[in-house]
């Protein structure tokens, strides 16, 4: 056996070992709340036919919810079958529970779709100026929800939209599966999402919010079907789940240039464990859009193939903020066009107003444990000339080529600083030999 497969054995098996006795979790951070009041949609008049629209029955059902105070809150149970609606509004104190076989499928009629104002750290439209479409799902202010059930399925239908994105048509930015605005204690499990018009879970101003045990399908021709964006957001916890999109499977953001900076909401305290999935964008990506900041995220044990790249850290000049204290472990990738990749020109900008010297500062950044086979290019840190990226450490990756006997092209680096340990191809010259992975614990 060559050694690099006899080593690649050695490196499954032990994260399998480490995996196997009870997994280490975060979703403690939100308790599961058992609901003692449980209505169902059908006894609101919902009719799972796949044809009958049903948004009377559901915001019935949730206004009863909301002004009725059930003590614990109450469970609102949606039977087997197809429940075709527009867009509706969760409120706070309850369970949206799908049963296996119920699918919850967004209308495409778009003419009549609400709007929504703006987010304030955007100052627009993600994707055109002025407002936007409101989510299928949406939650504003709310606290103590959870959406879970038997992997039921919440299906965007997002293909109208996707063609009027191909096409240039669209008035307003898209609708996000599911949003939560300046809510606390959300929990979303064991859930089938697929086809969203645009983001998938976006949780934006928000706090101790857990997704886990969940899918997340669209294809991957699919514009901007990102799988779960914190946005703003602290103590979040992403566990357990399997995404395959258009786009990144796991995107970290805080707002956008001048409008981010000025909000000043950073995202913080995220972890981000057990992801399975393929993109040809990124696995795992911090930004662009980190202008309020982004520091304290924790990923580890991430499985990757077909990928555009594995690790994206990503910003660009007029973004302002941070991204500091990042600690990525544990990923096994195949089939990327680029393992890792720090930079500091990715993204658009919302308006001509944006602030040139505004530069964001990058430092911190720990990589440890990655492995990849069938990696075009091992990896690129392009920091900026009047804001290098500081305290970039490497440690035990191995980033092989597209066969066993390819040498993967070299890394590509620019005002960048750090160490490196255990690298493969050998890192660039900006980053210092370590003799000894702790030396990571110096940045």
């Amino acid at each position: 056996m060559p050694a690099f497969w006899f080593f690649l054995s050695i490196f499954l098996c032990l994260s399998y070992v480490s995996t196997a006795a009870e997994p280490v979790t975060c979703s403690g951070i939100v308790p599961m709340k058992y609901r003692y009041d449980k209505i169902s949609i059908a006894d609101f008049g919902g009719v799972g036919d796949g044809v009958t629209v049903n948004t009377k029955a559901f915001r019935a059902a949730i206004y009863r919810i909301q002004h009725l105070h059930r003590r614990g809150g109450t469970l609102l149970y949606i039977p087997p079958g197809v429940y075709l609606t527009e867009s509706f509004n969760l409120t706070s104190h309850m369970t949206l529970y799908l049963a296996r076989g119920a699918v919850i499928k967004a209308t495409q009629d778009t003419k009549n779709w609400r709007l929504i104002a703006p987010l304030p750290s955007y100052g627009r439209g993600r994707e055109r100026p002025g407002g936007r479409y409101v989510s299928f799902i949406h939650g504003d202010g709310v606290h103590d929800v959870v959406i879970t059930g038997e992997n039921g399925t919440i299906d965007g239908q997002g293909d109208v939209w996707w063609n009027m994105w191909r096409q240039r048509t669209l008035q307003f930015t898209r609708p996000n599966l599911i949003e939560f605005i300046n809510s606390k204690n959300i929990i979303i499990s064991n859930v089938i999402f697929q086809n969203s018009p645009f983001w998938n879970i976006h949780p934006v101003y928000s706090s101790n919010i857990v997704v886990r045990y969940v899918t997340i399908l669209a294809p991957a021709d699919s514009p901007n079907t990102d799988g779960i964006d914190p946005d703003s957001s602290s103590n979040v916890c992403i566990e357990d789940s399997y995404i395959s999109t258009g786009d990144d499977l796991v995107a970290v953001k805080s707002g956008w240039d001048e409008y981010g900076i000025a909000y000043g909401h950073p995202s913080s305290d995220i972890t981000i464990r057990r992801i399975r999935g393929s993109s040809p964008f990124s696995g795992v990506a911090i930004g662009s859009e980190t202008s309020g900041g982004v520091e304290n995220v924790f990923a580890e044990h991430i499985n990757l193939h077909n990928v555009g790249v594995g690790i994206h850290i990503k910003t660009n000049i007029g973004r302002g903020g941070f991204i500091r204290n990042i600690t990525v472990s544990n990923v096994f990738m195949e089939k990327a066009r680029k393992g890792i990749k720090i930079a500091g020109d990715v993204g658009d900008h919302p308006d001509d107003k944006f602030n040139p010297n505004a530069l964001p500062v990058v430092k911190g950044i720990t990589l440890t444990d990655i492995w990849g086979i069938q990696v075009l290019q091992a990896g690129l840190i392009q920091g900026l000339k009047n804001s290098p990226f500081t305290g970039i450490c490497l440690s035990n990756i191995n980033l092989h080529g597209m066969t066993a006997t390819t040498r993967t092209p070299p890394w590509k680096c620019s005002d960048v600083s750090g160490a490196a340990h255990l690298v493969s191809p050998i890192q660039c010259s900006e980053l210092t030999s370590a003799q000894h992975t702790t030396s990571c614990s110096n940045y």
